[in-house]
């Protein structure tokens, strides 16, 4: 049985690398061979970041069920880490891929201590109450990086970024890191963590370390979140304060929400519907975050549990429900037909 079941994961997974792939290549020769400029290809980047953003705090929300409203802040400080350190080193690293490397090393390590400190107080606290702090401490962050002038420049922002970033890097870095998420979610930590989203009382009954748990994802999620944040700068060669602050948290939980919290699937199909929407929009762009809550009071109404619920799209699962339907149909047009002749 255990044999049966790891060897349909691995067929699932062949499957879908082999169709994330093709994906690639497919959007790769879009772009080489320009039919889609530089502007599409900043946008194929932000969706990315987004996914990135989207499917690590789902580890937070969806799967532990802690409800996070600062995730933004942990971006900023990835992005402001990544980007000091690539401005320091970009005169003695000579390829743009190991100084990315070296830059988002280092913003995933910050990251990650920024969500150990701030999650090991934040995560006695639960509900409403967890949400004010996460929130307190998205602003607070902000307005470090505001007073750090010196090092910061401030309100006026960071300038001289390099812009490293293209699409293949940003696109192969965004696989690794879902399916980092995928398999941690799938391991046996993982489970611990879903446990404790469903019932923490039966959880700590059986012997799972509750706080030591949901600390653990707090931090992986802040880990990641400092990635979506390095690419984001290498990607714009700019960055802000105000990138990072309260809107930018609500936009990314109601990624989260909207796809399905709970489901990596979910946040990746609602990432790229809701960064890609306001572009092919554009004259109506200064209306998107009404667009965001009236998603969002639709999806409350009519799908409470989100696009994907807790489900996965699966493509070897998908083709077999979809062969199975086309047989069902096929008998059933030849009973008609039957029918009709014996008639």
């Amino acid at each position: 049985m255990n044999f049966n079941i790891r060897k349909l994961m691995k067929e699932n997974m062949f499957f879908n690398f082999a169709f994330i792939f093709v994906v690639f290549l497919i959007m790769y020769l879009l772009v080489t061979f320009n039919v889609f400029n530089r502007y599409h290809s900043s946008i194929f980047v932000l969706i990315l970041v987004m996914i990135i953003m989207s499917t690590s705090l789902n580890i937070a929300t969806g799967f532990l069920g802690q409800l996070h409203l600062g995730h933004a802040a942990f971006m900023g400080i990835g992005a402001y880490t990544a980007s000091l350190i690539a401005i320091a080193l970009r005169d003695v690293v000579g390829s743009d891929f190991i100084l990315f490397l070296i830059s988002t090393g280092g913003a995933m390590f910050l990251a990650a201590l920024a969500g150990l400190l701030i999650g090991w107080p934040a995560l006695r606290l639960r509900g409403d109450y967890l949400a004010i702090m996460t929130l307190g401490f998205g602003e607070i962050v902000k307005t470090i990086i505001t007073n750090m002038k010196d090092l910061t420049n401030g309100a006026q922002g960071l300038y001289g970024i390099p812009k490293i970033m293209n699409f293949p890097l940003a696109f192969w870095t965004t696989v690794l890191v879902v399916t980092l998420i995928f398999l941690f979610m799938n391991s046996r930590h993982g489970r611990a963590i879903l446990s404790i989203r469903e019932d923490e009382i039966a959880s700590e009954s059986v012997g799972i370390n509750i706080t030591r748990y949901k600390l653990t994802g707090f931090v992986i999620a802040s880990m990641f979140a400092g990635v979506g944040g390095s690419i984001l700068a290498f990607t714009i060669g700019f960055i802000a304060p105000t990138s990072f602050g309260f809107l930018k948290s609500v936009e990314i939980f109601v990624i989260v929400v909207l796809g399905g919290m709970g489901s990596l699937s979910g946040s990746i199909i609602s990432s790229i519907v809701l960064v890609s929407l306001p572009e092919l929009l554009r004259d109506f762009a200064e209306y998107r975050y009404l667009l965001y809550s009236t998603l969002l009071v639709l999806i409350m109404l009519f799908r409470p549990q989100g696009l994907m619920g807790t489900k996965e799209f699966n493509i070897p699962a998908f083709l077999r429900n979809t062969k199975q339907k086309m047989i069902q149909l096929k008998l059933k047009f030849s009973k008609k037909r039957s029918e009709g002749s014996d008639s």
